[in-house]
């Protein structure tokens, strides 16, 4: 029996400033092949080359990474400034309307930062555009100097609803997680859960309510060591069982 294909939402990135690429993470092609234990496939994020229908013929399941790049406010309905960073509007144009697709159909997804991010705007929820600045909130930004290890290190507990999905994948109510992001959930969507809060109030782990297929998404990064971590490597496994069951024709829910 073949591994699934996992479809890994590329970002848009210019090479030597001049050269355009899509691009995914070393670290995401090695935790869906290792982990997930599926074949990972870097989608391109430009609706002039692929379609959502296209790809979710040709894929089993679908990771929605991290990026530099924000979702435009306006698929939220608010006005850009420039707390709101860069932009992909190419990446908005399929990411969103693939995860209301997925959802839908009950085909497998896993975001990721913003990726998670994504999730929440699809399904009608907002976002802040700079978490640190909210009171009572931390700084969950990457830190700006450092080695890779050291940016990617633990930094805060995430502690998920006693009888939530999160929960009962880990084993444990409360997990260390890495910390790399600006923006956060503002307002989930209607059918948003939220799973988990780090300590300071700030959303980590969602789900959608009464979706058929697999949904989980969390703020932080996963992909990181997601070998040898005991957070990050029971979501990819879960994931890739979602994907394999997708592949032979059965769904399997989460949350």
């Amino acid at each position: 029996m073949r591994r699934p294909v996992i479809g890994i939402v590329g970002n848009s990135y210019l090479i030597n400033d001049e050269y355009p690429v899509h691009a995914a993470g070393h670290m995401n092609t090695r935790a869906i092949s290792d982990v997930a234990m599926a074949i990972p496939m870097i989608v391109p994020t430009d609706p002039a080359v692929v379609t959502v229908e296209e790809l979710m013929s040709v894929c089993d399941g679908f990771l929605f990474t991290g990026g530099r790049p924000n979702v435009h406010p306006e698929e939220y309905g608010e006005v850009a400034t420039a707390a709101h960073g860069d932009f992909d509007r190419d990446r908005d144009r399929i990411a969103l309307p693939l995860i209301r697709a997925c959802v839908a159909k009950g085909q497998p997804f896993f975001g990721i930062c913003r990726g998670f991010q994504e999730v929440n705007v699809a399904m009608g929820g907002t976002l802040h555009p700079e978490i640190r600045e909210l009171p009572g909130r931390d700084n969950h930004r990457m830190p700006p100097d450092g080695t890779l290890e050291e940016k990617f290190e633990l930094r805060h507990e995430v502690t998920f609803s006693a009888d939530g999905p999160f929960r009962q994948l880990m084993g444990a109510q409360t997990v260390m997680t890495n910390t790399l992001h600006g923006q956060g959930i503002m307002v989930p969507g209607p059918r948003i859960v939220i799973d988990g809060h780090a300590d300071d109030g700030t959303p980590e782990a969602i789900y959608v309510a009464d979706a058929p297929g697999f949904t989980l998404s969390v703020q932080w990064h996963p992909e990181w060591n997601a070998d040898a971590d005991p957070v990050s490597r029971p979501l990819f496994e879960a994931f890739g069982t979602a994907c394999r069951d997708w592949a032979a024709g059965a769904l399997r829910k989460t949350g």
